[in-house]
């Protein structure tokens, strides 16, 4: 394993150093709060703890905090990778202010979905170590944004080819995952927590706030919140999901979906979502196009191969030499008269009186 720290060191650091100031600068915070954790509790003072984000205590800025705290070296790695990845993939499409923007989002409303819910958790059990021992801190909850993120980019690129995983359903796969250990005590209710609490936040913002240029939001089909789901599942989701969105439409915290025709486009009249990103178009245009291609491949492919009717044509051919001249026009007469019959003439039938 020695042999491989090196390597993994070098693509790091490379892919370090073309990222911008605010990766870096959120990959240094890590590590610094990392090594001050060996010197002071930096969990209980710079993460969400339930009891203390509310008043009277009100630590409000544990929420700005708690995502760059990790107490174990191997959760300092999974946070640098997931700032990187960020950084790589989602910057470029981006810019580094609106990641900014998306990693406080993310984690403000991982600490306070989080809190409001161990908050309800303590009056239905009245058990106050749900307030005051519970600690929600780390990247996790940015780790499924960043998921739910390549979703809507890069949906449909291949993370694993056998079994074949797509992009599209990692968010979900994981979230199982995360359940399933939960279920078995290996890990704590807080990491299940951050990390579900980070996909739902991120997919509203992206879904429904965040501005570009072809304004807010991203309201296209392939990133709706039934697709999360297995497709059996889709259309009961989708249907509580679409009850939910009226709900919210009509207390006006959601925008209706509005749709532009454009009338005068030389082609056939196109109809366009705001928040469709045109980069997304193209690319599931590609991807059609692609398709066609491969279809149409298909179909000469097929078309190649000798139909029945020629075969039996040759056969024919080449039996009726070896028949007498009168045996041959009889069998061309009894062809010609089959074919005859086979045709079926229509007439106009008498009009009946009523």
């Amino acid at each position: 394993m020695n042999r491989y720290l090196p390597v993994a060191r070098q693509h790091f650091l490379a892919a370090l150093a073309s990222t911008s100031v605010v990766v870096k600068s959120l990959c240094a915070l890590v590590l610094l709060l990392y090594f001050l954790s060996f010197a002071v509790d930096t969990v209980v003072g710079l993460g969400v703890t339930p009891g203390y984000l509310f008043p009277p205590n009100f630590w409000i800025w544990t929420l700005a905090t708690h995502s760059v705290v990790e107490k174990h070296i191997w959760d300092v790695g999974v946070s640098l990778a997931t700032i990187v990845v960020a950084g790589r993939l989602l910057e470029p499409l981006w810019g580094a202010m609106e990641l900014l923007i998306f990693f406080t989002v993310v984690n403000v409303s991982v600490g306070v979905l989080g809190a409001f819910a161990y908050l309800l958790t303590y009056m239905a059990s009245f058990n106050l170590s749900y307030l005051f021992t519970v600690r929600i801190y780390g990247m996790l909850g940015f780790l499924g944004g960043v998921l739910v993120a390549l979703k809507q980019t890069m949906g449909d690129s291949t993370v694993l080819k056998i079994p074949q995983v797509r992009m599209k359903v990692v968010p979900m796969l994981l979230l199982l995952i995360l359940a399933v250990l939960r279920l078995t005590t290996l890990i704590e209710s807080n990491v299940l927590a951050s990390y579900g609490f980070g996909v739902l936040s991120s997919w509203i913002y992206l879904r429904f706030y965040q501005r570009h240029s072809r304004g807010r939001g991203d309201m296209s089909d392939h990133f709706a919140f039934a697709t999360f789901f297995p497709e059996i599942m889709q259309p009961v989701v989708g249907l509580l999901a679409n009850l939910v969105h009226s709900i919210l439409v009509k207390v006006k915290v959601c925008r209706k979906t509005v749709k532009r025709y454009d009338v005068g486009a030389p082609s056939s009249i196109t109809i366009s979502l705001p928040g469709t990103d045109p980069q997304d178009a193209e690319r599931r245009r590609q991807l059609a196009l692609k398709a066609l291609n491969e279809r149409l491949k298909r179909v000469e492919d097929q078309s190649a191969w000798p139909s029945m009717e020629d075969e039996d044509e040759e056969n024919t051919k080449a039996d009726t030499p070896l028949l007498p001249e009168k045996s041959r026009d009889a069998l061309n007469t009894g062809k010609a008269g089959s074919q005859e019959s086979s045709l079926i003439t229509f007439e106009d039938a008498p009009s009946s009186q009523l």
